[in-house]
């Protein structure tokens, strides 16, 4: 899949670190703009500045699904080329047993794991439909395919992305689109630390002077599931994840502005609060 994009622009989110942070490098040395997102505004300014091609930094909660909307303008609006992939990768985890878990967090984790998965398939789908090509790219996990003790939310969570990109690959026959399902092992990566992370629920516009950017609470860090040579792909047999190659014209602009360096769209120079949550059932992250 890596070589039949290589050249053309891809989103990923959970890209400021783990398995976001290498999809967006490998692409990026294959030649392709990438427009990279997370809610942690640091770990994404890091890996902006270790990519070589032309990059899109946004600063994203993937639970907003209006601000993912605002997103995919963003990205249509920066991009001259087709957009060939969406990977939706972004990813939280907690352990506990069922008779300790705390609905809060388990609300917390479905926002992210499930319906972050689907504000970004929603947000673009209508521009790959349209343009009669691309892919959509759900990070899973191997726990979406087996049932794992104390992981009750996490693995429902990531059962539904299965559920939700099977359905959707045969919604899309016909249309020159795929969607795949990846189903991760354990990978170590930031999902395994038990810490949570706060920064801006809603991000300001790139285009809103700093006088009238509005301030928000702080909320959790939506960090990235891993991947790696364990990753199970998922697809239907009778489904090619094939997508008709657009033409190559044009490129798409540089998002470093000629005046300060700095990357369109990106703010990166906006430290996030990190700490450690307290609840009556403390939140342990897991390793897939």
């Amino acid at each position: 899949m890596m070589r039949k994009i290589a050249g053309r622009p891809a989103v990923i989110t959970g890209a400021a670190s783990g398995i976001g942070r290498s999809l967006a490098q490998r692409l990026s040395r294959l030649g392709s703009p990438v427009v990279i997102a997370d809610v942690d505004a640091v770990g994404l300014g890091e890996t902006a500045a270790s990519l070589r091609g032309p990059v899109l930094s946004r600063v994203l909660d993937v639970r907003d699904a209006e601000d993912v909307g605002r997103f995919a303008a963003e990205v249509r609006a920066w991009l001259d080329l087709p957009l060939a992939a969406v990977f939706n990768n972004a990813g939280v985890a907690t352990s506990t047993t069922v008779l300790n878990s705390v609905p809060e967090d388990d609300s917390w984790l479905f926002d992210i794991n499930y319906w972050g998965v689907v504000n970004g398939t929603r947000a673009f789908l209508p521009q790959l439909v349209e343009q009669n090509y691309g892919v959509v790219v759900n990070t899973s996990s191997v726990y979406g395919l087996l049932g794992i003790p104390k992981n009750s939310a996490y693995c429902a969570a990531k059962f539904a992305v299965r559920g939700f990109t099977d359905s959707l690959r045969q919604e899309l026959r016909g249309t020159g689109v795929s969607a795949v399902t990846v189903h991760p092992g354990g990978i170590k990566t930031n999902i395994v630390r038990a810490r949570s992370c706060a920064a801006r629920a809603s991000p300001p516009s790139p285009c809103t002077p700093a006088a009238s950017r509005p301030t928000s609470s702080a909320t959790p860090a939506s960090t990235p599931i891993p991947t790696g040579r364990a990753a199970r792909w998922s697809s239907s047999p009778r489904t090619s994840t094939r997508s008709r190659s657009p033409p190559r014209t044009g490129r798409p602009r540089s998002s470093t502005a000629a005046s300060s360096g700095a990357r369109r769209g990106s703010w990166s120079d906006r430290t996030p609060t990190c700490s450690t949550r307290s609840r009556a059932s403390p939140r342990r992250t897991t390793s897939a």
